[in-house]
């Protein structure tokens, strides 16, 4: 397979992704806090990632990585939450 067919391919993806989980959220059918939301954020993130920067898109690539950072945060305060409710029963 060609390498920017594959990279094309993988920012499709990515975006569907982000999209996805944005139209979940702005509809009500996932809450800002579930895992899904946030697996869809991080995970298009990454492959968008990988898609700007291979198309040498830096301004993209940036918010992509801000985005990945946005979603790992919310992934380690969601983590915090349930082990602290888990530690306090």
């Amino acid at each position: 397979m060609d390498w920017r067919l594959f990279i094309d391919i993988i920012g499709w993806i990515g975006s569907v992704e982000v999209i996805l989980a944005y139209g979940l959220v702005s509809t009500q059918r996932v809450r800002s806090d579930s895992f899904w939301y946030q697996f869809l954020n991080f995970t298009g993130g990454i492959l968008l990632i990988v898609n700007t920067f291979y198309l040498e898109s830096y301004p993209s690539t940036f918010i992509n990585v801000v985005w990945v950072i946005i979603a790992l945060g919310a992934f380690y305060g969601m983590f915090k939450r349930r082990y602290s409710k888990t530690k306090s029963s």
